[in-house]
């Protein structure tokens, strides 16, 4: 059931596609430090902004983001991120194979009631 075509279209990694959900989730205001407080809040794991914006960039490489400089108050600039259409088709494909691989699974009965 894959497509063929480029390793592109390999699905995202998890770290990957939590960047591009958190972008989506920040809106207009997912420029680097408002994605990373998304994914500690969502998450709850501490996140290094390097690892952030590392992926940040590779996302934007791959063409699955795009950045743009917005001028805030006092003339500062920020680099304020948008998931591209090929991003988007990137989520809803591995969106579709997790739910693809989750289906028939059953985890209750693997994990103890607890007391």
């Amino acid at each position: 059931m894959r497509r063929s075509g480029t390793a592109d279209e390999a699905p995202l990694g998890t770290f990957e596609e939590q960047v591009l959900v958190a972008v989506l989730r920040t809106g207009e205001e997912a420029y680097g430090m408002s994605v990373r407080r998304e994914l500690e809040e969502v998450t709850g794991r501490e996140l290094a902004i390097g690892a952030v914006y590392a992926t940040l960039d590779r996302l934007e490489a791959k063409g699955l983001l795009r950045s743009t400089r917005r001028r805030e108050g006092g003339g500062a600039t920020r680099r304020v991120f948008e998931v591209t259409p090929a991003g988007a088709r990137a989520l809803a494909d591995t969106r579709a194979m997790r739910e693809r691989l989750w289906q028939g699974v059953e985890l209750r009965r693997l994990i103890p009631e607890r007391e």
